[in-house]
This record gives structure tokens, sequence and C-alpha cells, in this order.
């Protein structure tokens, strides 16, 4: 799971423990939760507050400070004023834009092409994709994977069926040292071909396999790296 869905996770954390959560939302956060000691940290360091949010009396909260009378008419003099300065600017721009176009053009004449056909012709870098056996533990499901390994941790390339549609799944890299680290979540898609791309920050050389994981935390499909 990258940095963004990680980020997703915890904004929702707080909403799970006030119990405000949809049950499929939950369930989603939980089986990330079962796979990610970060999350599960910062889970257990924002618990002890629900008590307290619980107990805020609304009716003390104080109302809204009134705006000043004359607020609105500061506002449209204060914009008209910038308007101003903007339009200035702007014309003034426009004119060195147009000097600036017309020397570049000059100047660059048949070097700007040249250099264009050179980038164009230039091969175009692939990231190799390391073949995975995927092993189901399930009767009815089949699934493939391809392993990437970037710079930043390893991404996982995998292709399923025959999982629970609409069932939540986590899936964790196993790292040398005996470790599972999060690499995010997917829902089942049925008989439906399930394609996702999840990423963990364990570093290829570190990564010995991958679990998928159902609600229960029990794996469903296991691959060894």
């Amino acid at each position: 799971m990258n940095p963004d869905d990680h980020r997703g996770v915890r904004e929702m954390l707080g909403a799970l423990v006030l119990g405000h959560l949809s049950p499929a939302d939950e369930t989603a956060i939980r089986a990330h939760l079962d796979g990610c000691p970060d999350c599960r940290r910062d889970l257990a360091e924002i618990s002890p507050l629900a008590h307290e949010l619980a107990t805020v009396d609304l009716d003390r909260v104080y109302a809204a400070p009134t705006p000043s009378p004359d607020l609105g008419h500061r506002i449209q003099v204060a914009v008209a004023r910038e308007r101003r300065r903007l339009d200035q600017l702007t014309r003034r721009r426009r004119l060195l834009l147009a000097a600036a176009a017309v020397l570049a053009v000059l100047l660059v004449g048949g070097a700007g092409l040249k250099i264009g056909q050179e980038i164009s012709g230039a091969p175009v870098a692939t990231v190799p994709i390391e073949s995975v056996e995927v092993r189901p533990r399930l009767d009815g499901v089949q699934a493939s994977a391809g392993v990437v390994a970037h710079t930043w941790g390893v991404e996982i390339k995998l292709e399923a069926t025959g999982l629970r549609s609409g069932s939540p799944y986590a899936v964790v890299v196993m790292t040398r040292d005996g470790r599972a680290r999060s690499a995010g979540a997917f829902v089942g898609t049925g008989e439906n071909v399930m394609n996702c791309n999840l990423n963990s920050d364990v570093l290829r050389p570190d990564a010995t396999g991958f679990r998928v994981l159902d609600e229960a935390g029990q794996a469903v499909l296991t691959a060894d790296l």
C-alpha cells in the first residue's frame, strides 16, 4: 500500500473508534489493520479519545462570531483593487511572452526539430516483472501474479477469480525476519476477473513471499518470492 492509501485509512480511524463507519467500511478497515502494525499503533493512540469526545456537551459550544457589518464592503474594495493590479500584470506578461516566442523561433529554428526526432527515436525503458507462482488454498479459486522491484519497495500485480464477491481481503508481504508487512487490500469479485496492483515498502531482497488473507485472517492465496 502506498503512503496515500495509508493516509486514507488513518483518516478513517477516528470514525472507526466513534462507531460512525458503515459495516462495509469498518470491515475493510479492520482487514487492513490485521496486516498493518503501524495503523494498529495509530488506532491504539486515538482509541482513548473516543470516550472524551462522546461526553462533549454540544449545548455549551459557543455560537460562531458574527462578522462586522462593513466586512462585505471591505472585501469588495480589496477584490477590485487586486483585480486592477492583476490586469496590469497580465498585459505586461502578454507582451513579454509574445516577444519571447518570436525570439525563440528565430534562435531555435531547426535545432528543436532535430532534438525532438532524437528523443522520439530513443528506446523506452521497461520495468521487468518477475513471474510468481500463486497457490490457492480454496477450491474454485485461481490466481496469478507478478512482482516488480522498485527502489521504494515491491509492487504485486495480482489477478484472481473465485474469491467471494464483495468480501474484503488483505495482502501482506512476508520478510526474511518473519514479519508480515501490509501491501494493501481489495474486494473479491466472485467469478469475474479481479486485477489490482498492491504496494509494500519491503525491498525485494528482504521479501520472501506474500499472502492474501480473508476476514478471519486465514490465508486464501500464498506465494513464495
